[in-house]
């Protein structure tokens, strides 16, 4: 029986610990397993954490249970990690690198990818720069083309400079999805949805695709699941797993996603 005392132990965050990456930004991150397994890194979606979107749907747990070593980061501008506002720093591949950094930190030559949203398109990047090091990789909730591109930027900006309220539905869900999760800076996920705006698009173009084996999941009720069948067509080792009955915000909550990615990352 998972009583509320059971419950707390289970969704209970370690201890973060920060990691100062090239342009001086410190990231929170966080380990759970035992340091001798094989290690997945996981990098969560767009205003949400580790916290929200690993710990709390039970991803980590199960990853646990299977015999993974997790190592979660809080991506720059979101969780415990700082939250610089300018969107310079949020380029596709400074975030890669964010990475690539946190691996050499805790001196992890080889580690399995998860990522959702944003997390699954950094991922992308990530499994084109690191090569061998990311032998697979799930990137859940991740569509073609440019990044956070339904977002209406000048409504953010004059909610934030002018307190106009967001007409946009979309983005909407995208404000009420920062509000949700305390501690979140909408400054900084501002000038994240900029500098994602400025990097270089998802081609779903097999000569531009990681070769690495992944699985590509996305909720049968998400608008970018059409996106997503592209880069599979794209990708040489990609497969796809339909989230049902998900959209893109519950997706990562879901058992069958969890089953599924667990599977694919013991390979």
């Amino acid at each position: 029986m998972v009583t509320a005392d059971s419950l707390a132990d289970l969704t209970r965050m370690p201890h973060p610990q920060i990691i100062e990456v090239g342009d001086g930004v410190g990231l929170a991150t966080y380990t759970w397993g035992d340091p001798d397994a094989p290690v997945v890194v996981a990098v969560h979606g767009f205003a949400s954490s580790t916290r929200d979107n690993w710990v709390l749907t039970g991803w980590v747990r199960m990853l646990e249970r299977d015999g993974f070593r997790i190592l979660g980061i809080d991506q720059r501008g979101h969780g415990g990690s700082e939250k610089p506002h300018d969107a310079a720093g949020y380029d596709v591949r400074t975030l890669a690198s964010d990475v690539e950094q946190v691996l050499d930190t805790y001196l992890v030559d080889e580690a399995r990818y998860l990522g959702y949203s944003l997390g699954a398109r950094v991922g992308w990047q990530v499994l084109r720069d690191l090569g061998d090091r990311i032998p697979r990789a799930v990137l859940g909730g991740v569509p073609d083309g440019v990044p956070l591109a339904r977002i209406d930027l000048d409504q953010v900006r004059g909610l934030i400079e002018r307190g106009i309220a967001v007409t946009d539905p979309i983005t909407q869900d995208y404000v009420a999805l920062t509000q949700r999760v305390p501690g979140n800076d909408l400054r900084a996920l501002l000038g994240l949805a900029e500098g994602m705006r400025a990097s270089d698009s998802i081609d779903p173009d097999p000569r531009q695709a990681p070769s690495q084996p992944i699985l590509f999941a996305t909720g049968s009720e998400d608008a970018v699941l059409p996106g997503s069948l592209r880069l599979v067509d794209a990708a040489p080792q990609g497969s796809f797993f339909e989230i049902p009955g998900r959209h893109h915000f519950n997706a990562p909550g879901s058992k069958a996603f969890r089953e599924a990615g667990s599977a694919f990352l013991r390979g």
